[in-house]
């Protein structure tokens, strides 16, 4: 366990050189590992090491990369203004050489880091810890990114919390965390003569035009950071308990990509949120007050993202609840291609991917349609769509994506349950009443009435004409029923429940043979087009670092303009000869073969392809593509939906936020069942050893209406 540093004494003394090695926490405002080196004249050698290959499979996205590329030259100004020399980058296949070597050129005696939780950063931080103390230096690690070290939250038997309830009730009753700190008012610099800096590549020429529209819509760096969270104090924080759920506004905090760099400090936002509180509840302001108690909850779910994956590990492999350990997942590389280009037939579903494709954002209740719709109704695996959130996503966080996708496919105590598909009509009559979203990233369905906008196939004929859509032609047909969908996965469900029960029987009746205990099978391989093809060769000082291999183009985030070209190049693909994938199947290595199934035809007619041409829908194209490029509208096109900010579209986010009487996660599932699938299901049992499992459940969600 990393021993927390709460205290500053006897750090950073007079005349001591110390190492400040930044990762996710690239700001000098409320940086306890700065603030010790910088007090009361140590030298300080600020660094950053870049070595992606140490992350496996989760190597960054563009969009991760370009943000993390613009955070690094704020910090680097920023500490330039402290008086410090600069900051050293390493490029590095491994940070601890790396690391060693900057303390040694250096001559620092110290090394001062903030603490990660995630798997892969625990035990780098151990391997530096005992590499480095071997070699007589000072090592110091700090808390900057939690308000409570995940080790200090415990229940009264003293064990980790398994459900996100008690866990944030907890939370708020022990003391509030510590004030964030202020700036160093100086930075000593180090000694920096003998310490080579490499320069950091993030991007290719292939990239450059999508990341230039990026800088549109977002400033990175710590300064805009605060800038960012003023102005969501002073603005739409006030209404957030009636505006976080609609999916195409600029009324939620739009932070979270700030959180995950460590840009802003999470003890900043929730002391500067509770003084709003305190302040709106001495008003008598109700509204304003109960904003605040779902926007701290969101945070909280940050927290318990990250208490989570340190107490379990595993959680971004493996499903927490045992049973999960046998569902026949459906092994389809077609189906999610087509979910991952936004032609599902589904306009919420299918608008919401292409967003993510076009900007690498989404609103939260939007990520939570498109990933039910890919864990229940296609019953693909969780941990590639998770992946592909990796690869686009703008915040893309480990932790918190394991959360997410372990909710929605019911692997944790306290998750929806499996067995419940959200009908994405429903769900687009909830999140976007007008259709103004799907408007915007479909616009082929755009001139549709709401009434049918969120269901095409349901319209008369004499409507789809009148607006333009030919369904299997201009836009696809449903890729498979709702009613045939369920039907599947209660089919695969009582499979699942037929394997627990044998393994559990096989157990008991101490047999080697049959399913046994399968918690050490490797999960299913990630598809070829989720894998990357990145560098392995370590990179020295005096080579120019090498990007990483690109992988599929669809894979990739487009710039806004070539996203429509090649939508409408990709989508005159023939659905009817889509089981014809000539790519090698996904390798199913796992202790449980997984069901294989190809649908004949995904649009619901042989040899319908889908073509998107038309002068009404070049039209549209253009329209739209104006829109995200951040021309203004002309008054015949201007509508609600439009939000721009310095001439750039603005990504909409609402943090993923509930009150104390909602479904934690999620935060407006008013027709979630208190039934639970262990109380149904009382033979299961978990991997884990969640000691308050059996009392927990009984309670049930309760939500509000």
């Amino acid at each position: 366990m990393p021993a927390s540093q709460s205290s500053m004494s006897g750090a950073g003394e007079a005349g001591v050189r110390t190492v400040v090695w930044f990762r996710r926490d690239l700001r000098v405002e409320d940086n306890p590992a700065l603030a010790a080196a910088a007090r009361p004249a140590g030298e300080v050698v600020p660094a950053y090491v870049w070595a992606p290959e140490e992350d496996g499979p989760y190597y960054p996205g563009r969009v991760s990369r370009w943000w993390l590329s613009q955070s690094l030259k704020h910090l680097d100004a920023s500490l330039r203004r402290l008086g410090a020399s600069r900051l050293v980058t390493r490029r590095s296949a491994d940070a601890v050489v790396a690391l060693l070597d900057i303390v040694r050129s250096t001559g620092a005696t110290q090394l001062f880091f903030n603490h990660l939780y995630d798997p892969l950063s625990l035990v780098r931080d151990h391997r530096v810890k005992e590499l480095l103390t071997a070699e007589g230096i000072t090592v110091r690690s700090f808390n900057s990114d939690l308000l409570y070290e995940p080790w200090e939250v415990l229940d009264d038997d003293g064990c980790p919390f398994t459900m996100f309830a008690p866990f944030w009730n907890r939370c708020l009753c022990m003391p509030d965390p510590a004030a964030p700190l202020l700036p160093p008012k100086k930075i000593n610099s180090g000694d920096l003569s003998r310490c080579v800096s490499d320069e950091l590549i993030f991007e290719d020429e292939s990239e450059r035009g999508s990341n230039a529209l990026l800088a549109r819509a977002w400033s990175p760096g710590w300064q805009n950071a605060d800038k960012a969270l003023t102005a969501f104090l002073n603005g739409p924080l006030i209404d957030y308990s009636v505006n976080r759920k609609k999916a195409d506004s600029a009324s939620t905090s739009l932070l979270s990509p700030y959180l995950h760099f460590g840009e802003l400090s999470v003890r900043k936002v929730f002391h500067q949120v509770r003084m709003k509180q305190l302040m709106w509840s001495n008003d008598g302001n109700h509204a304003g007050e109960e904003s605040c108690t779902l926007f701290l909850r969101s945070i909280g779910l940050r927290e318990y993202s990250r208490y989570l994956t340190f107490n379990h590990p595993c959680s971004h492999e493996k499903p927490l609840l045992s049973h999960l350990r046998f569902f026949p997942w459906v092994v389809n590389e077609v189906y999610f291609k087509v979910w991952r280009q936004g032609r599902t037939g589904y306009p919420l579903v299918d608008a919401g991917m292409r967003e993510l494709w076009a900007t690498g954002w989404l609103h939260d209740r939007i990520r939570v349609v498109v990933s039910s719709f890919f864990v229940k109704v296609l019953r693909l695996p969780w941990r590639w769509g998770m992946k592909y959130f990796w690869d686009t996503l703008l915040d893309a966080d480990l932790e918190s994506d394991a959360l997410g996708w372990q909710y929605i496919s019911g692997s944790l105590p306290d998750g929806r349950e499996l067995d419940r598909i959200d009908n994405p009509q429903f769900e687009g009559y909830k999140f976007d009443p007008h259709g103004e979203y799907v408007r915007r990233w479909l616009p082929e369905l755009a001139r549709l009435p709401t009434e049918w906008i969120h269901h095409p196939w349901d319209a008369p004929e004499s409507v789809l004409q009148a607006a333009g859509v030919e369904l299997g032609s201009n836009y696809p047909r449903p890729i498979v029923e709702l009613d045939e969908a369920n039907s599947k996965l209660q089919g695969a469900l009582s499979e699942m429940w037929e394997l627990e029960a044998a393994s559990r029987a096989a157990m008991e009746n101490g047999m080697e043979e049959g399913l046994g205990d399968s918690s050490d099978a490797p999960p299913i391989d990630f598809p070829q087009e989720l894998q990357m093809e990145v560098d392995r060769q370590p990179v020295r000082p005096t080579q120019t670092p090498m990007m990483a291999g690109r992988r599929r183009e669809d894979q990739m985030v487009p710039s806004m303009t070539s996203s429509f070209i090649r939508a409408e190049t990709e989508l005159t693909a023939d659905f009817g000869n889509i089981s014809e994938d000539s790519r090698p199947e996904v390798p199913s290595n796992m202790h449980l073969q997984p069901r294989m199934e190809r649908e004949e035809t995904v649009d619901g007619g042989a040899g319908n392809g889908v073509r998107m041409n038309g002068n009404y829908h070049q039209q549209n194209l253009q329209n739209n593509t104006r829109r995200v490029l951040g021309v203004a509208p002309s008054v015949s096109e201007a509508s609600s939906s439009w939000t721009g900010r310095e001439g750039g579209v603005v990504p909409v986010w609402s943090p993923p936020a509930a009150s104390g009487h909602s479904d934690p996660y999620a935060a407006d599932d008013a027709d979630i069942s208190s039934r639970n699938y262990l109380d149904r299901h009382p033979q299961s049992h978990t991997m884990m050893n969640w000691s308050q499992l059996s009392q927990s459940l009984t309670t049930g969600w309760e939500v509000d209406k």
